[in-house]
């Protein structure tokens, strides 16, 4: 039970004996205990060094460092004997519990630095970059998804031989484009040649991060904040950060539009399947509003039945079938 103040069990029974009686003489306690009277004084000893016995002396005088061979012993009071010992091992222990935290610290940072070291590779001179990019796109084996931003110097698009010869070998690009990048020399061009050779183009007002994922593996984008055009970057390989790449991606592919080459071939056409007439962004509107049907009817000056019909076809376009719904794709297609 005193087991927890660094008491042994035979120390522990020799105290208990002495608090039970005022005085016990070294003979007496090797007698109750089944001791040897050496090992009894040895223990006798160690209780003295710690403060829970005194020796008395022939006389019944008290002190605290006297001979173990003295004629008795008494226990000092418990609750100043082992109050004092609580008290120092609670004082150990909270020291213990800081050194734990720290060398906790010391060990959570050791081990994240070790696995951001296996997920997250630096990379931050031009050439390391540019081979870098090209490796990416080489052991694509299925898709290479990619979010393209104005003035690219690392890699130029024009320049990107290992996508071109990835997109020969029959690997899916699907790419985000920056608006901006439809008035850069050679963008169209390059798009009218690459999309019959299976490239999915679609473009988005604005990109507002430079990356490129292959497969489900590696990921490649900037690394310092707001700098899409330099060369520093930063290659993630499969873990949850490039879940949230991937998912981040697939999210804004689904709000893009698509870019197809026109009817004569020389220009590009953007897409918008979707889109609505203005007389159904206008019952969109009053529906969203709050409007019922025949409300709705009356502020357009049109039937009800014609009413209902338009709200059906956009139903149909949102891919919707509750309003609630229709919401929803409304909101997320950007038709309000």
């Amino acid at each position: 039970m005193l087991a927890a103040l660094g008491l042994d069990p035979a120390e522990e029974e020799m105290y208990r004996r002495l608090v039970t009686r005022a005085s016990l003489s070294v003979a007496e306690l090797a007698t109750v205990t089944g001791h040897s009277s050496e090992r009894t004084a040895e223990l006798l000893a160690g209780l003295v060094r710690r403060g829970l016995a005194v020796s008395v002396g022939p006389a019944g005088s008290a002190g605290a460092g006297g001979p173990v061979g003295a004629d008795a012993f008494s226990a000092a009071p418990p609750a100043v004997a082992l109050g004092g010992l609580l008290r120092q091992y609670r004082d150990d222990l909270h020291v213990a519990e800081q050194e734990l935290a720290a060398l906790a610290d010391v060990h959570r940072l050791a081990t994240l630095s070790h696995a951001a070291g296996g997920v997250v590779e630096v990379i931050t001179d031009v050439d390391a970059v540019r081979h870098r990019y090209m490796q990416l796109q080489q052991a694509a084996r299925h898709q290479v998804r990619s979010m393209v931003v104005p003035n690219l110097t690392v890699v130029p698009g024009r320049q990107n031989e290992a996508g071109n010869a990835a997109l020969n070998r029959g690997v899916h690009y699907r790419a985000i484009v920056d608006r901006a990048m439809l008035a850069e020399p050679g963008f169209v061009e390059q798009a009218v040649c690459s999309i019959p050779n299976g490239e999915e183009i679609r473009i988005a007002d604005q990109v507002p991060v430079k990356l490129v994922i292959a497969d489900e593996d590696r990921a490649m984008l900037p690394l310092p904040p707001g700098q899409n055009t330099g060369p520093a970057s930063i290659l993630v390989h499969a873990s949850g950060l490039l879940d949230a790449l991937i998912a981040y991606f697939e999210m804004a592919w689904e709000r893009a539009y698509p870019l197809l080459p026109n009817a004569t071939g020389d220009g590009l056409l953007e897409t918008r399947p979707a889109d609505l007439d203005d007389l159904d962004a206008r019952v969109l509107s009053l529906l969203l509003a709050g409007l019922t049907d025949h409300a709705v009817a009356s502020q357009l000056g049109m039937s009800l039945r014609t009413v209902q019909r338009r709200i059906r076809v956009l139903l149909d376009k949102a891919g919707a079938e509750t309003r609630i719904q229709l919401g929803w794709h409304a909101a997320r297609k950007g038709w309000v």
